[in-house]
């Protein structure tokens, strides 16, 4: 495979403060650079017999290859998200403003982002995050250091190369100048095809329905916060035996013996049960008070979710 060299998306000449020099420079040298790497490291990878070829080597030049597909990668980004007036469209404002709190706050804070890498080197990408379904800005250090699964909409080049003809050691100015030259509407466009990508594909647990379920940070801070909630372990008696602890303030219960210990429950106050890992013991034991007419439901990722997000526990012994 050869990867091949992609048209300047901006037209260099229109851009307002940035220097047709600089960017053929960056063009050319630098992400032309990146291309050639790529496909010299590609070439090499197809030569290579793996099954006899030093781990070392194997492993050096993979890194290599994810340095250099992402420099090109981020370059072609860097160069489509230019172009514009800056001027933030009223879709993206919403965006921005859903996610940032306002379109000013985002501008703050990306543009400090890259003030800091001022004199260093990396990337100031803003992401979209199909697993949380919003935007964040993120730093790529040295190319290879991205978010998994998001998928980049704007970025901006803080490598020296980038601004240094025209600005020098100036980053600041660099930065807000580049704001200015901003294509909004690539942007929202870019934004349009990365919000319809699927986030990872949740538990689905087909049996229970329509079970009501809850997050264990939910659960957790309505216990810390003193809301009325009745929150019972159901794991079965050889968890609890093995582990041996329990999440504060949370009752242990046998999920055999439901039909015995349901009567010491409020059916004005809701419960969440829950159990190892927020399967079936849970689920069952849910459903089987939700028959008895409580308002109960099932905490999603069980005992092991509640430490894995640190909240309190005790030992039983």
């Amino acid at each position: 495979m050869r990867y091949q060299l992609k048209q300047i998306h901006c037209r260099p000449w229109t851009l307002s403060g940035l220097s047709l020099k600089l960017i053929e420079s960056h063009y050319e040298n630098n992400y032309g650079g990146a291309l050639r790497r790529l496909n010299a490291i590609t070439e090499q990878l197809e030569s290579l017999d793996f099954a006899k070829t030093p781990s070392h080597v194997i492993s050096g030049l993979k890194r290599d290859e994810l340095t250099a597909l992402n420099s090109t990668l981020l370059h072609e980004l860097y160069f489509a998200s230019m172009g514009g007036e800056g001027k933030v469209t009223p879709s993206m404002a919403e965006v921005l403003t859903r996610d940032f709190g306002s379109v000013q706050q985002w501008r703050t804070q990306f543009s400090a982002m890259g003030y800091a890498l001022g004199g260093g080197s990396g990337w100031v990408v803003l992401t979209w995050m199909p697993r949380d379904g919003r935007l964040i800005n993120q730093y790529a250090s040295e190319h290879s250091q991205s978010v998994a699964g998001g998928v980049p909409i704007l970025a901006l080049d803080m490598f020296e190369h980038a601004y240094h003809i025209d600005f020098g050691a100036n980053a600041k100015a660099y930065v807000d100048t580049f704001l200015r030259n901003v294509d909004w509407q690539a942007v929202e466009d870019r934004y349009g095809d990365a919000a319809k990508v699927s986030p990872p594909r949740p538990v689905v647990q087909p049996e229970f329905g329509d079970l009501p379920g809850m997050g264990v940070e939910e659960v957790r801070d309505m216990l810390a916060a003193g809301k009325p909630l009745q929150v019972i372990d159901t794991r079965p008696k050889h968890f609890v035996s093995r582990q041996q602890d329990i999440a504060d303030g949370v009752t242990w219960r046998d999920p055999e013996r439901v039909g015995e210990w349901m009567n010491e429950l409020r059916k004005d106050v809701p419960v969440v049960v829950y159990c190892a890992y927020g399967f079936h013991v849970g689920c069952r034991t849910a459903i089987t008070l939700r028959e008895a007419g409580f308002d109960a439901s099932y905490m999603k990722v069980g005992h092991s979710g509640w430490k894995a997000v640190g909240a309190p526990i005790h030992m039983t012994t």
